[in-house]
C-alpha cells in the first residue's frame, strides 16, 4: 500500500454518523510485520482487514470473536495505542489519529492484563490514576472512596495489590478506568481467567454501569454467553472483519427453525456424501461437517432426527449423539463465518502474538 493511500481522512465518514456515534470506525486495516529475517510469514499477519463498526452512546457494544480475530487490535487502535495502516476512526467525536490527547481524556481502558502497580495499595493506584487526569484534593478523595465502596474494595484499600484475588484485581482495574469519569469505557476480555462467581459479579457490574450511568461500553469477548447476556448490540468478528452485526435477539431470530448437532461415531472420509444424505431430508439445510461433528438447521429439529439417523445409516455412518436446540450465537457465527466458533478458536492465531 503506497503512502498516498495509507490513511483515509475522517471526512470520508459522514458527519452525521460521526456526530451520533460514541465510537465510529471505517475500513480499519492493520498488518503486523515480522521483525528480523527468517520468519515463516515474511508478508506479516493481517490482523484487521477492513473492519467497520459504529457504536451508539449509552450502550454495551460487544465485539465477539475467537482469539486472533482482531478484537484487541481494534481496541488498541481506538484507544490510540496503535495506528491503523489505513481507515479512519473517531471516539467521543475525536479523531484517534489527529486528536489522540482528546481521545485519551474521554476514555477509560481496561486491558486484558492488569495495569495496576502490584506493590502499591488499591487506594494508591486509584489516586495515581486520578492525578494523571488532573484531579486533586477533596474531589479526588471523594471519587476514590466512592469507587472503593462501589467495587467492594474498601476493606482491602490499604493492602498491596499483589495480595488481591483475581476477582478483586479485575474490579480494581475497572475502578481505575472509571476514576476520571470517561465517556467511553473499553473492556478488553474483562472476565478471562475469572472463576464463575467472579465472572457473574463482573457481569452484574457491567450491566449497572451501562444501565444506571448511561456509560458507553465497548466490550471484547470470546465468550458466547457473555456477549449474549451483556451486549445491547454486537459485531461478530472473524479474520479481521465484521461478518455481521445487530442485537443478539435479531441475529438469532434470523435463523429459522432449530439447530441440529450430530456427533458421528467416526470421522467421515468425505463431507460430500454426508451433505448429500442430509440434504435429502425435508426441512434440513445449512449442513456443515467438521471432523465428527455435523451441524445443520431444521424446520422442526425433533421431527427431523429419525430421518437424519436413517440417512446417515444408509451411507454407513453411525451416530454417537444428537442434540436439538434453539438458535444460539454459535449458530449465528457458523452461518456468517462458515465455521463453528469452537473450530475458529482451535485454528486461530493467538491474539497474544500480535492480533
Amino acid at each position: 500500500m503506497n503512502s498516498e493511500t495509507r490513511t483515509a481522512p475522517l471526512s470520508a465518514v459522514p458527519d452525521q454518523a460521526v456526530g451520533a456515534a460514541a465510537v465510529h470506525a471505517v475500513d480499519l486495516v492493520k498488518t503486523y510485520r515480522p521483525k528480523g529475517r527468517g520468519k515463516a510469514r515474511p508478508e506479516g499477519v493481517r490482523a484487521l482487514d477492513g473492519l467497520s463498526i459504529s457504536v451508539e452512546p449509552g450502550i454495551v457494544f460487544g465485539l465477539l470473536g475467537p482469539n486472533g480475530a482482531g478484537k484487541s487490535t481494534t481496541v488498541k487502535i481506538l484507544t490510540t495505542l496503535a495506528a491503523a495502516d489505513s481507515g479512519s476512526a473517531a471516539v467521543a467525536g475525536f479523531d484517534v489519529r489527529r486528536e489522540p490527547d482528546k481521545v485519551r481524556r474521554a476514555i477509560g481502558v481496561v486491558a486484558q492484563k492488569s495495569g495496576a502497580d502490584p506493590v502499591a495499595t488499591g487506594r494508591d493506584n486509584l489516586v495515581l490514576q486520578g492525578r494523571l487526569y488532573g484531579m486533586r484534593g477533596a474531589e479526588l478523595t471523594r471519587r476514590v472512596d466512592a469507587l472503593l465502596e462501589r467495587f467492594d474494595l474498601a476493606d482491602a484499600a490499604g493492602r498491596q495489590v499483589k495480595t488481591y484475588s483475581g476477582g478483586m484485581l479485575r474490579r480494581l482495574d475497572v475502578a481505575i478506568g472509571l476514576v476520571h469519569r470517561p465517556q467511553v469505557l473499553f473492556l478488553d476480555e474483562p472476565t478471562t481467567g475469572l472463576d464463575p462467581e467472579a465472572r457473574t459479579a463482573m457481569w452484574e457490574e457491567i450491566e449497572r454501569l451501562a444501565g444506571a450511568e448511561g456509560l458507553t461500553i465497548l466490550l471484547t469477548t470470546h465468550y458466547l454467553e457473555e456477549a449474549d447476556k451483556l451486549a445491547t448490540r454486537l459485531a461478530i468478528v472473524d479474520r479481521g472483519r465484521v461478518v455481521v452485526q445487530g442485537t443478539p435477539d435479531e441475529l438469532k431470530g434470523e435463523l429459522r427453525g432449530d439447530a441440529l448437532a450430530v456427533e458421528l461415531s467416526a470421522d467421515a472420509a468425505d463431507e460430500l456424501p454426508v451433505i448429500g444424505a442430509l440434504g435429502s431430508v425435508d426441512g434440513v439445510r445449512d449442513i456443515t461437517l467438521h471432523g465428527r461433528r455435523v451441524a445443520a438447521r431444521a424446520d422442526d429439529g425433533a421431527a427431523a432426527v429419525p430421518a437424519v439417523l436413517a440417512a446417515l445409516d444408509r451411507i454407513g455412518l453411525g451416530v454417537a449423539a444428537v442434540t436439538v436446540a434453539r438458535p444460539s450465537l454459535d449458530d449465528v457465527y457458523l452461518r456468517y463465518a462458515g465455521r463453528s466458533f469452537s473450530a475458529a478458536e482451535s485454528t486461530s492465531v493467538l491474539e497474544g502474538a500480535g492480533r
